[in-house]
């Protein structure tokens, strides 16, 4: 009984060795067709790692003849279905380079594009690899408009460009969780300066107010009320592009208070107020405020 087991796992052992040893002499082999034939069947067996490996050494046999622009781009390809993108990447920005009017040379040119695509990171780390992808895709829609993949391409771009949105509103928001008001308002406005068209402008309006009411409250008494005039500036600016914000309550409630503090009170500001009000308004909130310092001295 021990002997037949034995002799069932040594036959086994045996088997797994001779099929390794047939892959490793095959890929050291000369013979290209029985290479070339191999690698494809590997290839449509799923086994990537394999087909990669022999069209890899491929590549030195078939170099030059009408094989070898399908050898090299079925080596990027077995290496984007293994999911190595990084050495598709590679492989198929050289084919591109090697080959541009190969029949594969628009599908690697897109291949190599989902390649940078799908090596970026989340929005918490480093987005060098993000901006490397959208600058390639742009490049790809600008030469070629009528490609099938533009719709892919333009989808690419609007979720990385939604990444480096909230990559730019969270690294602000770090400082508005720290409490440091000044450098947060700072950070935020300074997200809208490079791009006004920011995913999270609403929320970063908000938090550019939010922001410079909770500087002035935390001031020492001296700077408080020039503080409070640019909360007045910030909450003015925001009611008059986001009337219906869902933080116009909570806004409208905190310019209540700064008001207060400036020794005014007034009603509410209307929904459809002009700009010129808003100047109007501004300029009432200053006098307001000198008079004040004035009655303290």
């Amino acid at each position: 009984m021990k002997l037949r087991f034995f002799l069932t796992v040594l036959s086994a052992v045996v088997m797994l060795s001779s099929c390794k040893s047939q892959f490793e002499l095959l890929l050291n082999s000369n013979d290209a067709d029985a290479k070339y034939e191999a690698a494809f069947e590997y290839f449509n067996n799923g086994k990537y790692s394999k087909a990669a490996s022999l069209f890899e050494s491929l590549a030195m046999l078939t170099d030059g003849t009408e094989r070898d622009d399908t050898v090299r781009y079925y080596w990027g390809l077995s290496n984007y279905k293994g999911k190595d993108y990084y050495t598709a990447d590679t492989n198929f920005e050289t084919f591109v380079e090697s080959y541009p009017r190969s029949p594969f040379a628009s599908e690697a040119r897109y291949l190599r594009l989902d390649c940078l695509y799908l090596q970026t990171l989340r929005y918490e780390l480093d987005q060098t690899p993000t901006y490397k992808a959208m600058n390639a895709i742009s490049e790809y829609i600008l030469e070629f408009p009528s490609s099938t993949h533009i719709k892919e391409c333009r989808d690419m771009l609007v979720e990385l460009g939604e990444r480096l949105d909230k990559k730019a509103y969270e690294s602000a928001k770090l400082y508005y969780k720290m409490e440091d008001y000044l450098a947060s308002r700072i950070a935020f406005r300074n997200v809208l300066k490079d791009d006004s068209e920011n995913i999270y402008r609403e929320d970063i309006l908000y938090y550019i107010a939010m922001s410079s009411y909770k500087y002035a409250h935390n001031s020492i008494p001296s700077k408080q009320k020039e503080r409070y005039l640019t909360f007045v500036d910030d909450y003015l600016n925001f009611i008059g592009e986001l009337p219906e914000s869902k933080y116009r309550k909570e806004l409208d409630s905190v310019y209540k208070k700064a008001q207060k503090a400036l020794g005014k009170r007034t009603g509410d500001i209307d929904d459809d107020m002009s700009e010129r009000d808003f100047a109007k308004e501004r300029k009432k909130m200053m006098k307001a405020a000198k008079k004040a310092q004035q009655e303290e001295k």
